[in-house]
């Protein structure tokens, strides 16, 4: 789904935002689904079947069930499932399609597009359907990311993982500073061997690569779009050495910033 263009979701009328009553459950049909359904958890305890296997859920639980899927879900009636759904189909072939199931960890954007696309039709909003369609693409693309990221981010901790991100972030926003690795590694809090272990892991760069990247990236920006020469571009990004920020600049892009410029 993530080729898949927005204008190929087909939107179906049987989508909610729903809290179940104490006796509610999901009767297994004899017919297949026959379509996408996208099935989210807010909070509750109970057990979706799956095509005979049977999963527990609480809250962050989200299966995207597919046509011709088999599907039945009990709740406990003291903690009642309170759900999202969204039925609806596309119609060009699709190669990337996110797991039956998966348990999310990060939920805050998540509920916010699925609230989000319920709301549209509730309101009656203004080009409601068109948005809603841009919506299921982002929800499908967060599920595959989430897929293809779980490996990294289990490495670490959540809020390491922020930290870190953070700081590579300041690194690109600040390519004139002078970045050491202890300093950095101190911004997070923790040791300069700990600091470049996890940086790489989450990065897939080294911190002192990371950093030469940035400055050169933002050489490239400033030569091309600010009119500026290639001395003012190396004293703006803290080299002051012309020909050591030249030699670095063609390492790193094939060309020297004077071909770039």
């Amino acid at each position: 789904m993530l080729h898949a263009s927005p204008s190929s979701f087909i939107l179906k009328p049987a989508f909610a935002k729903i809290v179940c009553e104490p006796g509610w459950k999901w009767q297994k049909r004899e017919q297949a689904l026959q379509n996408y359904d996208l099935f989210y958890v807010w909070s509750g305890e109970g057990t979706v079947t799956l095509n005979d296997q049977a999963i527990a859920v609480s809250r962050g639980s989200c299966f995207l069930f597919r046509p011709g899927d088999h599907t039945s879900a009990i709740h406990n009636p003291q903690k009642p499932l309170v759900l999202t759904y969204i039925h609806f189909d596309i119609d060009e072939p699709v190669y990337e399609v996110p797991s039956s199931y998966r348990l999310l960890q990060d939920t805050l954007d998540f509920e916010y597009m699925l609230s989000r696309y319920v709301r549209l039709f509730l309101v009656k909003a203004y080009a409601a359907e068109e948005e809603a369609r841009l919506i299921l693409k982002q929800l499908m693309i967060a599920l595959l990311r989430e897929e293809r990221q779980q490996p990294v981010e289990k490495k670490v901790s959540n809020q390491l993982t922020e930290v870190i991100h953070e700081i590579a972030n300041y690194v690109l926003q600040h390519p004139g500073l002078t970045h050491r690795v202890e300093d950095l590694a101190a911004r997070a809090g923790l040791s300069s061997r700990y600091f470049s272990i996890k940086f790489k892991e989450l990065t897939g760069a080294s911190v002192q690569s990371y950093i030469i990247k940035s400055r050169i990236d933002r050489a490239q920006h400033l030569l091309l779009h600010a009119g500026m020469n290639v001395t003012e571009v190396a004293d703006a990004l803290g080299y002051r050495d012309i020909f050591f920020f030249s030699r670095q600049f063609k390492q790193y892009t094939g060309k020297s910033p004077s071909e770039i410029r």
